[in-house]
């Protein structure tokens, strides 16, 4: 039996107007954004450095959706404990970074977050094979991480549909996030593929209207979903 994707919005805050972020979250949410997708970057696991423990503890105060963190650093584990603690609700480490990934998970798991694990445009999806059993959901990197406004890796596509028949295999229906260049066009194909979360950054946030860029993204969206029923 096929199982209708619940499609989910993922605002990039790495792209927004850190001068006035309660009002670039407020105006997000009101286009529909079903969660902030805040990018943690060490300037060793990708060479810029972004947001803090203090960024989401700020974002917690005035979001009214979950706040997934994407933890781009070395040695994720350490930082587990304080970004749950912040007001994460959703915490992703990367596979090339976690060499204990299974510890891991369970650590975010037992904090109370949903676990994540995220791969990069050069790992292949069949290295997920040890934790499709254990994951909540799936990052597929579609930009080599580090900055906001990079093109979408067209391969991407094909690999979202890879991690979606391995997680399938398993027994585990967590969703496929995809983040990297994700905007209007490629919204679609993505969903098609098996994505169920989108993040967005430049395509939401540099707009003149990220209210609309927003509602924009969804309605493409779920135009992948009716192309996938209608298969």
């Amino acid at each position: 039996m096929t199982v209708a994707p619940n499609i989910r919005i993922a605002p990039s805050i790495l792209a927004a107007d850190f001068a006035s972020l309660g009002d670039a979250v407020r105006a997000v949410e009101r286009g529909g954004a079903d969660l902030l997708h805040v990018d943690v970057m060490d300037g060793r696991f990708v060479p810029s450095i972004s947001i803090g423990l203090p960024v989401v503890e700020a974002l917690e105060r005035v979001a009214t959706v979950p706040l997934d963190v994407h933890l781009m650093v070395v040695e994720p584990e350490r930082h587990v404990e304080p970004f749950v603690a912040a007001g994460a609700a959703m915490v992703s480490v990367h596979l090339e970074a976690s060499p204990h990934v299974h510890r891991t998970l369970s650590t975010i798991r037992g904090l109370g977050a949903a676990a994540g694990v995220a791969i990069n445009p050069g790992t292949p999806a069949a290295s997920l094979e040890a934790v499709a059993d254990s994951v909540d959901y799936v990052v597929v990197m579609s930009v080599n991480p580090g900055a906001a406004g990079q093109p979408f890796i067209p391969r991407s596509e094909s690999k979202v549909l890879q991690v979606r028949e391995l997680l399938d295999r398993a027994g585990n229906r967590a969703p496929v996030e995809v983040d990297g260049g994700i905007g209007p066009v490629n919204a679609a194909p993505l969903v098609a593929a098996g994505a169920e979360i989108l993040v967005a950054a430049s395509s939401i946030f540099g707009t003149a209207d990220p209210t609309l860029a927003a509602r924009r993204l969804r309605d493409r969206a779920l135009a992948g979903v009716t192309a996938t029923e209608g298969a």
